[in-house]
């Protein structure tokens, strides 16, 4: 208790100094928040790889690399014992890029003299005279080989993962001219996720003090500038630039003038909240601004006002908008997308569809938040997206209720998906946003139900479908514009409900495209396929009507015909499917094996009775060539397709047409042709582009 008092004492003086740098805070009674959220931090911290009171100082030896990728910069004056524990960890934790270390030693008078008998492996310069701060790493940069040049405080503990995840995104991107950690004080506390300058010239380190582990501080995003307590460049540019502006020797405002110069260049600098270390602040140089090396925190500052003043004047002003300013988000539209949770894009049609999506508007340039429905951080799902740029909010209550409220005037544009899901958030769309709200419907579910009732004629089905019909009619009338991936509901949304905006989209988008395959080919594929989900309901009636009443005429024709049902958690009645000769059950297949079997298949079924939307195993089947006999429903609401696949809603028909289609090498091989012209045309990124400029524009009209 003791304790917890003292931490709370300690705490008054941060949230004192928020509360005078925004006044807001008293207004919008966020001061309480303001405290639970530092405080909080301390107490779920995380396990870090933190090395204290070293006494015994044993030789550690680094790996050696011809070629290294990165070269890991660490000056040091002194403080050996704060040295070393920075490389135990860096040999710990630094695996899978090959590097070099170069430790760049200013004339220290303690143990760091005799850095060779401890650090095997690592380039060790002692400078002759005092260098200082950014003349020491100048001077050590020389000696880089790496395709990267690695800057890294002495105080520091790199966490696993530091080094690779900088060096990852980097290689996602050309344009990235730095990138810089998460550094986290040693009590587990956010010591800044990217930092901010504002127009004044002032920096302020975004997230101090708070909880490492919330969504804000857990995404890739474009900042300011980032510290050199953790700074990556490429080598190439690093020299390009001439290094450190030694204008701002001995130090400060080195990071911040760096990362302006970079800019200047063409270059972004990006956060990387992957790549964690724990950063000792203070140890080096200590916190008095008024003498010694700190006092030139004051000095560089005026220096940094004077050489950039025509570029902050684009900055924010001091304090202000910091939704927009921790991500250099002025005049860039943002894109708020709404679903159920994070899309599982490997496991079901609607969240591989949601996932290309959102992969299209950050190619696009938008700045793209998600909010899920659910509170699971499904992995690795939530990092990929985190990792492409997405902040993620999860619906807690209080995090879902003030960030709206508080950012919604942000929101230029509003992407909401399904009928359940917009009836929770739609109001509060309409509330706290002036944002264009455009609604996906996935599928019709009143239009699913209905059929459903159609084929099983049992009364719950056809209660569902009108309770859906009013919902799903006036969530479409209540949204600026509404798009579909069916032509058919297309038509259904704008003759039924009266709803005139409406646009039909692909259900899938893709980059390239597979190549026809030959007749040679065809000779060596065997058998049939069927994919699908089987939480879908539609796709069980499917297989247990073919199993029943299809595949019977088909293998009388073909005995030794063979089908594969693969798809997620198949019910008992699905497997049970196995035990009919010539049938396999493959649940839950990974993306390789379902390439494997889409690479070995004649022919993919799809014998859908009922259902809404477009189906993603006959885009998939498109893109990829793969001939394929459907039913209507199975290839409905994509427009043309009905020139290039046949619809058989009879047992007979479509047995009939497999036995004609798989023993015709020839006819495949044609089809196969005819697939990806036609999936080329209809299903890329690039043609996607064209239609989204037009659902949201880039640039205020």
């Amino acid at each position: 208790m003791i304790q917890q008092i003292k931490r709370i004492i300690l705490l008054i003086p941060t949230i004192i100094g928020k509360v005078i740098r925004d006044p807001s805070l008293l207004k919008k009674n966020l001061t309480r928040k303001v405290f639970n959220r530092i405080f909080t931090a301390q107490l779920h911290k995380e396990k870090y790889d933190i090395v204290n009171n070293i006494s015994d100082f044993r030789p550690l030896e680094f790996p050696v690399y011809e070629n290294p990728v990165a070269s890991i910069i660490i000056p040091a004056y002194n403080k050996w014992e704060v040295s070393y524990a920075c490389f135990v960890t860096l040999l710990r934790n630094c695996i899978g890029v090959p590097y070099e270390v170069i430790f760049a030693d200013d004339v220290s008078t303690d143990e760091t003299k005799n850095a060779e008998k401890y650090l095997k492996n690592v380039k060790v310069i002692h400078n002759k005279e005092n260098l200082r701060f950014v003349k020491n790493i100048n001077n050590a940069a020389k000696q880089a080989k790496g395709k990267y040049i690695v800057l890294l405080n002495n105080d520091t503990n790199v966490q696993k993962g530091w080094l690779e995840t900088i060096v990852e995104l980097f290689e996602k991107d050309d344009k990235i001219g730095i990138v810089g950690s998460k550094l986290i004080y040693p009590d587990g506390r956010l010591q800044e996720a990217g930092n901010i300058i504002w127009a004044n010239g002032v920096p302020e380190n975004y997230g101090q003090l708070y909880n490492p582990n919330d969504f804000q501080y857990n995404y890739v995003r474009e900042v300011d500038y980032v510290a050199g307590a953790s700074l990556a460049i490429p080598r190439k540019l690093w020299e390009q630039l001439g290094g450190m502006d030694e204008d701002l020797s001995p130090g400060y405002f080195d990071d911040s003038d760096l990362a302006m110069s970079v800019r200047k260049a063409g270059y972004k600098v990006m956060y990387q909240p992957k790549s964690v270390l724990i950063h000792y602040e203070g140890t080096t140089h200590g916190r008095d601004t008024k003498s010694g090396f700190k006092s030139y925190q004051v000095i560089n500052q005026e220096k940094f006002q004077k050489k950039w003043a025509a570029e902050l004047k684009n900055q924010f002003p001091f304090g202000q908008d910091m939704f927009l300013a921790r991500e250099r988000a002025k005049g860039k539209k943002i894109v708020l997308v709404i679903d159920s949770r994070v899309p599982l894009f490997d496991q079901e049609a609607g969240s591989r569809s949601t996932f290309n999506y959102l992969q299209l508007f950050v190619r696009m340039g938008y700045i793209v938040k998600f909010v899920s429905n659910s509170l699971t951080k499904y992995e690795p799902y939530t990092t990929i997206l985190q990792q492409m740029g997405i902040e993620i909010l999860y619906r807690a209550t209080d995090n879902w209720s003030s960030w709206i409220k508080e950012n919604g005037r942000y929101i230029d544009y509003t992407y909401i998906h399904r009928p359940d899901i917009a009836e929770i958030y739609l109001s509060d769309i309409q509330k706290y946003t002036q944002s264009k709200i455009i609604y996906q419907t996935h599928d019709l579910h009143y239009l699913r139900e209905k059929r459903r009732y159609d084929v099983e004629k049992k009364p719950e089905f056809l209660a569902a479908s009108k309770k859906w019909l009013p919902k799903e009619t006036a969530i479409c009338n209540a949204s600026d514009h509404v798009v579909t991936f069916s032509s058919f509901e297309k038509e259904i949304i704008h003759t039924e409900f009266g709803k005139k905006e409406v646009t039909d989209i692909p259900l899938y988008l893709f980059d390239s495209f597979a190549a026809a395959t030959t007749v040679s080919e065809f000779t060596s594929k065997h058998g049939l396929l069927f994919v699908g989900g089987f939480g879908h309901f539609p796709n069980r009636d499917a297989m247990t009507w073919f199993a029943s009443e299809i595949y019977p005429i088909i293998k009388k024709e073909i005995p030794d015909i063979t089908v594969t049902i693969a798809g997620s958690n198949p019910p008992e009645e699905i497997q049970k499917l196995a035990e009919i000769e010539g049938i396999t059950v493959k649940p839950n297949v990974s993306d390789e094996e379902l390439v494997a079997l889409h690479k070995e298949t004649r022919i993919l079924i799809v014998p859908l009775r009922y259902g809404a939307g477009v189906k993603g195993k006959v885009i998939d089947a498109l893109a990829q060539g793969i001939p394929m006999v459907s039913t209507g429903i199975g290839i409905e609401g994509i427009a043309g397709i009905e020139d290039i696949v046949k619809a058989n809603d009879s047992a007979e028909s479509f047995a009939k047409e497999v036995i004609e289609l798989y023993k015709d090498t020839q006819k495949l091989a044609e089809v196969s042709v005819q697939y990806t012209k036609f999936a080329e045309k209809n299903f890329s990124f690039t043609s996607a582009i064209a239609t989204w400029k037009e659902l949201m524009p880039q640039k205020s009209s």
